[in-house]
């Protein structure tokens, strides 16, 4: 019994100890443990697998991801972070800028800030293409001047005051149409996510005058495509207590862990310690500083229990990037199929 509780362990946890981690590598592949088996079945799959959302924000998307193998976890990851394509800068006509800003840093800048555009909307541009057309480009102006303000008080010393227009902000891109866009878009309103995007500071006399053709990419050719601010998984967190733990060792064991993992109750007049949701712990492992609780406190991660934290920048709501990201993956998993079909047995 202890050697099957062990084999459990090996299969299921990974264990964080004093001055290691055990367990890390995956184990359950096929005739590794006798009386397992491991083999792939989709049916046993599709009884495991579930999909939990935690908590769902505006920007802002957490879910718990069961049932499924590190591997397939970071090419999720992996996916949502280079793969899922935006729409975003990618050249810069100057026509005209007196800034203190040269022409590559104001290119830089604006080919970084984010565009509300649904980039199913449209098609990848053609390589060598330098005009775009109006089903694989969109075209925004920037274009102001500052100038000294009339009505100023003179002993003022506060630019705000002192000129108009000497802050340019990303609301200030106004969206040009190419082609017949007005038509196809009717209801569009494409603009940049955030309006107080600050990209350059100017003086009297000074001026900026830019046009922009944004096109559809993927994180993996810049990360201006990338289309998350963040995109993370951990394992579950899984703390079990060896043994009755009271008093004033409860109230040390409290203080080891993050906020609300461990609580204390009052039963029979004493202090007792209990797990009371391991999920909000960051494992910092600062139980093991302490001689008398450190052989009483087992941490683990369950190794098939992943959570997902997965923040939009805006151009797409992140439970839109997680069903784009998902469509990508099996479309990966079809082409490989597909290869393996084409490949002659023999």
């Amino acid at each position: 019994m202890a050697a099957k509780r062990g084999t459990d362990e090996m299969r299921e946890r990974v264990v964080l100890g004093e001055f290691g981690v055990r367990n890390v590598h995956t184990t359950d592949f096929p005739g590794n443990y006798p009386g397992y088996e491991d083999a792939w079945d989709q049916r046993r799959f599709e009884e495991t697998f579930r999909v939990d959302v935690i908590r769902e924000e505006e920007g802002a998307l957490e879910f718990d991801m069961v049932g499924i193998d590190a591997a397939i976890a970071n090419a999720f990851r992996r996916i949502l972070l280079a793969e899922v394509p935006t729409m975003a800068v990618e050249k810069v006509f100057v026509y005209n800028n007196t800034s203190i800003v040269q022409d590559e840093i104001l290119a830089h800048r604006l080919g970084l800030i984010p565009i509300r555009a649904d980039p199913r909307l449209f098609e990848y541009r053609n390589q060598g293409d330098e005009e775009g057309t109006e089903i694989d480009t969109l075209q925004f102006q920037l274009k102001i001047k500052c100038s000294r303000n009339p009505q100023a008080a003179k002993e003022s010393s506060d630019p705000n005051e002192l000129y108009f227009n000497h802050k340019v902000y990303s609301k200030h891109m106004t969206w040009v149409p190419l082609g017949n866009q007005t038509d196809l878009f009717p209801d569009a309103n494409f603009r940049p996510v955030h309006d107080d995007i600050l990209i350059a500071l100017l003086r009297p006399g000074q001026e900026i005058d830019v046009l922009m053709h944004c096109v559809k990419g993927i994180g993996k050719d810049h990360a201006k495509f990338s289309p998350v601010a963040t995109a993370s998984y951990r394992l579950l967190p899984d703390i079990t207590l060896l043994q009755p733990i009271e008093d004033e060792a409860a109230e040390v064991l409290q203080k080891c862990f993050s906020p609300g993992v461990i609580e204390i109750q009052n039963i029979k007049g004493k202090k007792v310690a209990r797990v009371a949701n391991a999920r909000l712990d960051t494992f910092s492992r600062e139980v093991f500083r302490h001689e008398g609780l450190k052989n009483l406190v087992r941490l683990a991660r369950v190794r098939n229990h992943y959570i997902f934290s997965v923040e939009s920048t805006g151009i797409l709501p992140p439970d839109v990037l997680v069903s784009e990201a998902i469509k990508i993956l099996m479309g990966k998993c079809q082409r490989f199929l597909n290869e393996l079909d084409s490949v002659p047995m023999e």
